[in-house]
């Protein structure tokens, strides 16, 4: 315990140590068990009622713990502020087991009646402060960088040296991790937003003091605070390791596997299947998305997708007869799925259907129902317009009753289709201004109504998975972000995945064409959508967030086309994380079949171990060699893939120790040097990859 300060309360582990104090400036402190170092977290300040209130206890109750189903901890701790006792502050931490990651929530409660202000016309809020004096190295990590070269998000870690201390410089995050020689400590937020367009961000001070505090739209000028709306941060994290950044990035990726959220389903590692693959190539011939979307094709692709190893199978856009009311198109599905899903059923595998949450056809009952929650921008109400070739619909905003609502449709659909994968796509950070909804009054400014919807979004879709999910715990939601504008971050993480890249940049980002145009005679505008490796040269990009998330989080879909090499190239990437397939199954011969399904089956063995492995990465996409390593410390199983495009003869040695038990294709030789680990001698006669699996075999 640091030195003057008054305990209230003790929590932990065996690896973190929360203790929660009742003077002077210091609300909690966070430390490693037997650390060095002592976070002090001073008081959060707010802006009420025109003065800021520093949110100083004296006095705390402490509640009962609540236990969540991923076997996480829930300590509250709540009491009266010092300079106005009819507000309460609530402290919420969630613990897990074995990890020093710790999640934080404010709240304020009270029996007045109060207003959030903004005096000065901008946010007035700190969350949190702590002193980095005693490090000497600090770093933002940023987790939503739109790269146009890829066409895709990128991870970002930046240095910070004393001048911007010096500078009062400020960065967006969400992630700040500082450091010594013994120790690594990280501080962040959940939410999500493309960068630059900060909402929360990080202030440094000539003091060397850090402060995460409010950027934009937090909350909107003269918000009520009463007994019937309490205030409500978004969760922050806190969390430390001994040793080098490796360690605390190996302890955040367990987190974001197993802690960061209870709907745990979205975290294990099935092989999907998307058909937008199938559909584009469709328009392409005929002109059309839905020319294939029938039930002979899907049973058929059903079949076949069984054979390669596929364990979700999706139907993408078109198989609805009306957004909004979501309910089977019978003319391409007579039976409303049925044989679909008794086939899935039969072969253990599960279905996954195309949702956009935002939309409603004109003539649904969901928009019928929901009227006043269409969305308006700058006074206009949202115009028709057709989806996929479906009928035309108008958007409506989660971030009003509306929400509930569709949460409470798809857990019907769910229930009348037995659904388990939910795709969302199409929902855009920015739409919507209206006066009348949970973001802002007429006695706010549109641009604020609308910051204050882009804030809430990722607020409000987290909380339709969580509804769902407590009744459906089964259903995966991945959402869409190939597209810049959409809501990246940590806080759709802590309900779902994310579908983080398709078909890669557009002839557009090249300057290649005009936009909208293609080279192409089919009109196709993107680039990578043929059998080789360059497809998996920007697929693969995204494979540099694993160091902090789990890449099976960020779904990708690969190509299954023929030749052989294309399939060793484009099995070799998705087994390393993104899981995803596509193309037309139909065209696939049965050898290339047969192929998948022995390479997968391989896979399946150890795919819990790739899972839960930090990624060993050496070389940049599309170099030669280009060396993957997913293996497991505790068991050594798991994979090593290799990718060139230069012929020749190419050596590695593993990082990690490894099972003896192997599994290779053709031209790698493996011996063992005297610690266990892996010696891999490849020859390529031509560009391709080497897959090569540890603790597993045909």
């Amino acid at each position: 315990m640091a030195e003057g300060l008054s305990q209230a309360g003790k929590i932990g582990n065996n690896l973190c140590e929360i203790a929660v104090h009742n003077s002077n400036s210091t609300l909690w402190t966070y430390q490693l068990a037997e650390g060095q170092n002592t976070l002090s977290m001073q008081v959060p300040v707010f802006e009420i009622d025109g003065r800021k209130v520093a949110a100083k206890v004296s006095v705390f109750d402490k509640k009962p713990d609540i236990h969540l189903t991923n076997g996480v901890q829930e300590y509250t701790f709540e009491g009266p502020i010092v300079s106005d006792p009819s507000i309460k502050l609530s402290i919420l931490f969630r613990v897990s087991p074995g990890n020093p990651i710790v999640r934080f929530q404010y709240a304020l409660h009270t029996t007045g009646n109060h207003r959030l202000t903004k005096t000065s016309g901008k946010d007035n809020f700190t969350y949190c402060s702590t002193s980095l004096k005693k490090f000497n190295s600090i770093k933002e990590i940023r987790f939503s960088e739109f790269n146009e070269k890829y066409h895709a998000y990128l991870l970002h870690e930046e240095a910070l040296d004393n001048r911007y201390f010096e500078d009062d410089f400020s960065a967006m995050g969400p992630m700040i991790v500082f450091s010594d020689p013994k120790e690594q400590f990280l501080l962040a937020y959940e939410h999500g937003s493309q960068l630059p367009d900060r909402f929360l961000e990080f202030q440094f001070h000539p003091s060397h003091d850090l402060s995460l505090q409010a950027a934009k739209s937090n909350y909107v000028n003269n918000q009520p605070l009463n007994h019937q709306q309490a205030y409500e941060t978004l969760w922050f994290e806190i969390g430390g390791a001994k040793g080098d950044q490796s360690a605390l990035q190996k302890h955040y990726r367990n987190f974001m596997l197993r802690y960061i959220t209870e709907n745990l389903e979205s975290r294990k590692p099935y092989i999907f299947y998307n058909s937008w693959g199938r559909q584009e190539r469709d328009r392409d011939v005929s002109g059309s998305y839905l020319s294939s979307m029938n039930m002979a094709t899907t049973l058929k692709e059903i079949d076949i997708a069984k054979k390669m190893g596929v364990d979700i199978f999706e139907i993408d856009a078109g198989w609805f007869s009306k957004t909004g009311d979501w309910d089977v198109n019978t003319s391409f599905f007579p039976d409303t799925l049925k044989q679909v899903k008794a086939k899935l059923d039969d072969y253990g595998m599960k279905l996954g259907l195309w949702f956009n949450p935002t939309v409603a056809a004109i003539d649904s009952k969901l928009l019928t129902a929901n009227r006043s929650s269409v969305m308006s921008w700058k006074g206009e109400k949202s115009k028709p317009k057709l989806i996929w070739e479906t009928k035309e619909s108008v958007d409506l905003c989660l971030v009003s009753q509306y929400w509930e609502a569709y949460a409470d449709k798809l857990i019907e659909t769910i229930k009348k289709l037995g659904i388990t994968y939910i795709y969302w796509d199409g929902v855009g950070s920015y739409g919507c201004d209206d006066p009348h909804h949970f973001h802002g009054t007429t006695d706010n400014s549109e641009e604020e109504r609308a910051g204050s919807y882009a804030f809430q979004l990722p607020i409000y879709m987290s909380k339709v998975i969580d509804k769902v999910c407590k009744t459906y715990p089964h259903t995966i939601f991945d959402f869409d972000v190939t597209e810049k504008g959409r809501t990246v971050g940590l806080q759709f993480l802590s309900s779902g995945k994310f579908f983080f890249i398709n078909n890669g940049p557009y002839y557009s980002n090249y300057d290649l064409a005009a936009e909208g145009k293609s080279p192409l005679k089919n009109g196709n505008t993107n680039i990578f959508v043929n059998p080789g490796p360059a497809r998996g040269w920007f697929a693969r990009s995204v494979l540099n967030y694993d160091q902090w998330i789990p890449s099976i989080l960020l779904f990708a879909p690969y190509m299954s086309d023929e030749p052989r090499n294309s399939q060793t190239i484009n099995i070799a990437s998705l087994i390393l994380g993104a899981n995803g397939l596509w193309g037309e199954l139909m065209k696939v011969s049965p050898k290339g079949i047969a192929y998948f399904n022995e390479v997968l089956g391989v896979y399946k063995q150890v795919k819990n171990d790739i899972t839960e492995s930090s990624l060993v990465r050496q070389g940049e996409t599309g170099t030669s060699p280009e060396i993957y390593e997913k293996i497991n410390e505790r068991t050594g199983k798991g994979v090593m893939v290799v990718f060139a495009t230069i012929p020749g003869k190419y050596t590695y040695v593993s990082e990690n120790k490894v099972a003896k038990d192997t599994w290779k294709n053709e031209g790698v030789e493996v011996s063992f040097d005297a610690k266990g680990r892996a010696v891999l001698q490849m020859t390529f006669d031509t560009g391709g990859a080497k897959i090569i699996f540890f603790g597993a075999k045909k």
